[in-house]
């Protein structure tokens, strides 16, 4: 709440994004098509997906920067279809972070709430309340070029949020930073959006990223969406063999449904059975997803199922061991983070499988 030319301003809370079967074609090409969906108020909801799938104009759309040509967009209640994006509370950030070169970081913060006409003295709160929120009390006068990569994201993310929009939108807005400041930045940006009940839509293209921030996950594909859901549901129970093989590492196998019993069913894979939640699948062949976590590797035939392979290769990956194994099934991707006993390449292992990543994909 805020003082402006005598008035008290009420700063909106968080919005609901909601898409009514939104499409948009640039001639014969669809970009996106009938997307229907809703971000709840005060979630971070990730629009995920390989190049070209559609996320990018999805929050582009959002953020009035693009019309859509049919359907739907409303945004707190209000149809913003035809709005432009100068009449919505929405911000976004860039991938470039689009820092004004020439001006400090104070005064890159404070640009939005000035060119607004705020009193200067709420001007200066509000810029150093939110330099304080993302680390960088003390730096208000230095210019962008003197930043880190890192510092200037928190910049461009305290110029975002200064005056706490109905709607925060971020564009791939880790691609610039190396691995470890990845990592670092986005549990920052998770932080503030709860910090400040924000409602966030945030495009990227790397599914570990979306697994590590998201409330829920919109998985893209050619302009139409894969799934929507939880990262546990999606990694978890992925609705089809895109979706399986895109979040996460996975290996699809032929199994064979061979008992329904009413919402779970009996599978059997090669020796193995299991009995999992059926999704609809009927009896006869299915698909089966198996996460590489789900998979051990023995030096000697262990009590129960097991079945042999031998190691074609393995990687060294830190906090684990990757390998890839021949077995009768076909060639299966296993991550061992125990690395107890390492298999060298050639060697025979005995293998078997934890039912708990284990799952029908349906088709």
């Amino acid at each position: 709440m805020s003082e402006h030319n005598g008035k008290v301003m009420n700063r909106p809370g968080p919005a609901e994004v909601e898409f009514r079967s939104v499409a948009k074609l640039y001639g014969a090409v669809r970009a996106v098509d009938d997307l229907s969906f809703t971000i709840e108020p005060g979630t971070l909801v990730t629009l995920l997906g390989p190049s070209g799938c559609g996320k990018t104009t999805t929050l582009r759309l959002i953020a009035g920067l693009e019309i859509p040509t049919r359907g739907q967009i409303i945004i707190g209640g209000r149809d913003v279809t035809r709005v432009s994006a100068s009449e919505r509370d929405v911000t976004m950030v860039f991938q470039s972070y689009a820092l004004f070169p020439h001006m400090s970081v104070f005064d890159n913060v404070a640009y939005g709430p000035t060119v607004m006409g705020l009193p200067k003295p709420e001007v200066r709160e509000l810029v150093s309340e939110k330099l304080q929120l993302v680390g960088l009390s003390g730096l208000e006068r230095r210019s962008p070029a003197e930043l880190s990569g890192g510092q200037q994201q928190r910049v461009a993310i305290a110029r975002a949020i200064v005056l706490e929009p109905q709607v925060l939108l971020f564009d791939e807005p880790l691609s610039n930073l190396d691995a470890k400041l990845r990592r670092r930045v986005r549990e920052e940006i998770r932080d503030l959006q709860r910090k400040l009940n924000l409602t966030v839509a945030y495009v990227t293209h790397d599914q570990e990223e979306a697994l590590a921030v998201s409330d829920r996950i919109i998985l893209m594909d050619n302009g139409h969406i894969a799934q929507s859901g939880t990262p546990v549901e999606l990694y978890d129970h992925p609705a089809n063999s895109f979706v399986a093989d895109f979040i996460g590492d996975t290996n699809l196998l032929d199994g064979e449904l061979v008992a329904e019993r009413g919402d779970r069913a009996l599978v059997r894979l090669g020796a193995f059975a299991f009995e999992l939640p059926r999704r609809g699948a009927a009896a006869g062949p299915v698909k089966l997803a198996i996460r590489p976590e789900a998979i051990t590797l023995h030096a000697a035939k262990p009590d129960g199922l097991a079945f042999a392979g031998r190691i074609l290769r393995m990687s060294y990956g830190g906090s684990n061991l990757e390998y890839t194994v021949e077995t009768t099934l076909g060639e299966l991707f296993v991550i061992d983070h125990a690395k107890t006993q390492p298999f060298a390449k050639g060697e025979e292992a005995w293998i078997s499988f934890a039912e708990h990543r284990v799952s029908i994909v349906p088709t």
